[in-house]
């Protein structure tokens, strides 16, 4: 290790990744805020505590607003960068948004609360995130870009660090490596980050988790390679589906030149906060110790651990759990049809659901997904690599195939979604859950607003009987 290192900046994602890879994002914000004086005193890089699953399953399963939310854990913690993820045109939602919507959300974010916003797409089509990026820039937050990392015949290292250069050309303040299914093994790290390093002037954050077991390895190599921030979660909520523990990492670190400064006993006092939500989460059965495994399965066929355990799911549903190895050696045949596409979300949602489809069927592409259609139209932007072109056009038939950035084709949507949510929504904020979340954000709402108007009439009671 070099002696012009400068010390190793943390980002913990106790407080969104960790709990929404251990415990499906149900970790509540009266979880949160107990811990928020200890974590605001640590002097981390930034905690990562929004986006993500987080919209979706506040409202969804723990009926709390996540606007709600993010104020108070802005208020909780005046001392330390609050890091979002946003999956670029998509937002947090399932499809992509016209540039009027992308340009409210990112501004809401950041008056909200928001100082980073980490940005990525599925593909890696930058097109799909120079809107979010400049919305976020000219609004005064720290726009993180961020490159799915994966393995395929089109995805070397050359590739990834053609992609950092572009993403600083574009004006990211920070290039990120996101390493969803913990594939990026140490001493790849290591060459990787050293790589970009060559050739980006930026500072370099690297995400990763646990699953295969390699993560605090990936993590003290690339540390080695000079990376500038790495992702860790606090030891409750740490390994195996979630991040490394922040407290080996600084332990291991200290010393060196890439001491993070961190003081293990203050991480010691917000661990024991976590521990006990750690131990309601299992006493309730949301947190399956099968979380916890190393899956080493994930190295061999590249594919993300919930992403596994979704196939099981598919499979049980159609008494098929004999046919799980058949769909583990369709994965890949699929996804090189489709022109190897990273497998994160949706992508690996729609690549898996069509081996599963393809397998069931007894016969390859014998349906389509209306996703994969959209995937092999071109709907979700650019693929990788070159597709099978006898796949597509069994897919989409003589259809055109979107070559132009996707969102082009998406007219301002903005006054249509105020428009019709104008009875429900009482705030930009609002219009905004119904417009990413239309099945559950108005329910939501119409229970949320009912709860309040019965309060303040219980006000209003008790203070006629007072006077």
């Amino acid at each position: 290790m070099t002696n012009d290192l400068k010390p190793l900046k943390i980002t913990d994602t106790i407080l969104r990744d960790a709990h929404q890879s251990q415990a499906a994002t149900r970790m509540r914000t009266e979880d949160m805020l107990p811990a928020c004086e200890i974590l605001d005193k640590i002097g981390y890089y930034s905690l990562e505590c929004w986006g993500g699953a987080t919209f979706d399953a506040c409202m969804r399963f723990l009926h709390e607003d996540p606007w709600e939310r993010l104020r108070a854990l802005r208020k909780a913690l005046p001392n330390t960068k609050l890091q979002m993820l946003l999956r670029g045109q998509n937002l947090l939602g399932y499809k992509h948004y016209s540039d009027d919507v992308v340009e409210l959300f990112v501004k809401k974010s950041i008056e909200n609360g928001i100082d980073i916003i980490r940005i990525f797409d599925a593909l890696n089509d930058v097109r799909n995130i120079e809107c979010a990026m400049k919305y976020t820039k000219y609004y005064g937050g720290v726009a993180e870009a961020a490159i799915s990392y994966t393995i395929s015949p089109v995805h070397n290292e050359e590739h990834f660090v053609e992609l950092a250069m572009k993403l600083e050309e574009m004006g990211a303040d920070v290039i990120c490596i996101k390493d969803m299914a913990n594939l990026l093994l140490p001493y790849s790290a290591f060459s990787l980050i050293s790589a970009i390093k060559k050739r980006v002037s930026l500072p370099i954050h690297l995400h990763t988790h646990n699953t295969t077991g390699t993560g605090d390895m990936t993590y003290l190599l690339a540390a080695e390679a000079g990376v500038d921030i790495v992702d860790t979660a606090l030891s409750p909520f740490a390994n195996g589906t979630s991040q490394p523990t922040t407290e080996s990492l600084v332990a291991t670190l200290k010393g060196t030149p890439r001491d993070t400064g961190l003081d293990l006993n203050e991480l010691s006092k917000a661990a024991v906060h976590f521990r006990g939500v750690s131990k309601r989460l299992k006493d309730e059965g949301i947190i399956d110790p099968k979380v916890y495994n190393v899956d080493t399965n994930t190295l061999l066929y590249q594919v993300p651990g919930g992403m596994l355990s979704n196939l099981i799911s598919q499979l049980k549903q159609a008494k098929a759990e004999d046919k799980y190895y058949d769909v583990l050696a369709e994965i890949p045949r699929v996804r090189e049809d489709f022109g190897y596409p990273p497998l994160v979300t949706p992508t690996s949602q729609i690549v898996g659901t069509q081996a599963v489809m393809n397998v069931l069927m007894g016969e390859r592409y014998k349906t389509f997904t209306k996703e994969s259609k959209g995937v092999l139209r071109g709907e979700y932007g650019a693929l990788p690599g070159p597709v099978n072109e006898e796949v597509r056009k069994a897919a989409i038939g003589d259809e055109q195939v979107i070559t132009c950035r996707p969102a082009d084709l998406i007219e301002p949507e903005l006054e249509k979604y105020r428009e019709e949510m104008k009875d429900i929504a009482r705030s930009d904020e609002d219009v905004l859950l119904c417009a990413l979340f239309p099945k559950v954000a108005p329910g939501f709402l119409a229970e949320k607003y009912a709860v309040k108007n019965e309060e303040k009439e219980d006000e209003v009671k008790t203070i006629r009987v007072f006077f």
